[in-house]
């Protein structure tokens, strides 16, 4: 960026000389010389004693460059324009500079490094639900609206930077109408000074003190002619600070359009790039993360398979190297074998007298029984030796 110029270096470099550096001197000038001589020998042939040319001489040096001087005050052609465009552009440094600060908030929003495009368990959670979507999906989704605003701001920059253009070249207009009337004024108040000391070598030299036309070359003429130089150099002071500050604003301009111009072509591609960038490292992390997880997962297998086969291993040798069955077990259920034997025994040999009763009673019992028997088998056996007949007779 341009570095700002300053009003003393503009001077300089415009040439631009003040009001009062205008000093008219002697033999510069031949030709304002002969004008301010045939000014000069017109006021004093007026005569003090006749009312009329009085004044219409005290007019003549009241109307100097009176003309010039209306001329210089005619209004600017960027005065011509709405008051509401002119406040419009009032606010905020204008639109051109609105349109920037919009477009760099734009992509500041967009900046990826303040997007979290990894979702933990919560943002998974969202990423699920309708409408939602994952942060990445929501970021572009996001720059792809912005893209509508941020098309607008580039309207808005290129009409700005076409009215900033236009602008310059109604100053330019401007300014050179005002250079123009700087060197007219200039002349103007030079001729004023060359008059004013004419008028000063005419009471030193030609008109006595005592001559009543003296008193009114000073008071009438002299007098009035220093007020209009002063009002002249008024004029042409306001008339240069236009000049200074239609420069500085036409510099301005042009440098707001390459600002605007360097918006267009660089920011926004830039843009792009950044997104686009973001969008290629968003799906490279979401290969890496795959990568890393499955290499992680199968980390994790190998690590526990080999953890089992060596606590299995070791079980298994260990069970090669003992016995299959315990021996403590099996003495024990040798001597429980070896009791129950031994009281089965004992219990046959008390049991053998008691059986042996048992049995004697168990015959006795049966030859009773037999004996009842064979009574009620000759019992069934026996038939009746009287009968009666019951039929009706």
């Amino acid at each position: 960026m341009a570095t700002p110029v300053t009003a003393t270096e503009l001077k300089k470099e415009l040439a631009i000389m003040e009001p009062t550096q205008i000093v008219a001197r002697e033999g510069e000038n031949p030709e304002m010389e002969k004008k301010a001589d045939t000014f000069v020998e017109g006021l004093l042939k007026a005569r003090h004693e006749n009312h009329e040319e009085r004044e219409g001489a005290k007019a003549s040096v009241d109307q100097l460059a009176l003309d010039l001087q209306k001329e210089a005050a005619r209004q600017s052609e960027m005065l011509k324009q709405p008051i509401r465009a002119l406040s419009e552009r009032s606010k905020d440094g204008g639109e051109v500079a609105n349109s920037l600060i919009d477009l760099k908030m734009q992509v500041e929003e967009l900046d990826p490094n303040k997007v979290d495009l990894e979702p933990g368990w919560f943002t998974r959670m969202l990423g699920r639900l309708p409408g939602i979507g994952s942060p990445l999906k929501r970021y572009f989704t996001k720059y792809e609206s912005a893209q509508t605003v941020i098309a607008a701001i580039v309207r808005s920059l290129e009409l700005g930077r076409d009215t900033l253009k236009r602008d310059n070249v109604t100053l330019k207009e401007d300014q050179k109408r005002m250079r123009e009337m700087t060197h007219k004024l200039s002349e103007a108040v030079k001729l004023a000074q060359m008059i004013d000391q004419k008028l000063e070598y005419k009471l030193s030299r030609e008109i006595s003190p005592t001559d009543p036309k003296a008193a009114f070359v000073k008071e009438e003429l002299l007098f009035v002619l220093r007020q209009r130089v002063m009002d002249l150099q008024q004029q042409l002071a306001v008339n240069l600070q236009g000049v200074l500050a239609t420069e500085m604003i036409i510099r301005n301009n042009n440098e707001l359009a390459r600002g605007v111009d360097r918006a267009l072509g660089v920011t926004i591609n830039a843009l792009q790039v950044a997104v686009t960038v973001a969008l290629a490292l968003a799906n490279q992390k979401l290969v890496l993360d795959k990568v890393t997880q499955l290499n992680a997962t199968t980390s994790n297998l190998i690590a526990g398979t080999a953890q089992r086969l060596r606590t299995q291993g070791v079980e298994i040798h260990k069970q090669a190297a003992s016995t299959m069955l315990d021996v403590n077990a099996l003495k024990s259920a040798f001597n429980d074998i070896k009791m129950a034997m031994h009281e089965i025994s004992d219990f046959r040999q008390k049991a053998l007298p008691q059986m042996a009763s048992t049995i004697v009673e168990m015959d006795k019992l049966a030859a009773d029984a037999e004996a009842s028997v064979k009574k009620m088998e000759e019992g069934n056996k026996a038939k009746p030796t009287i009968v009666i007949d019951v039929s009706p007779t």
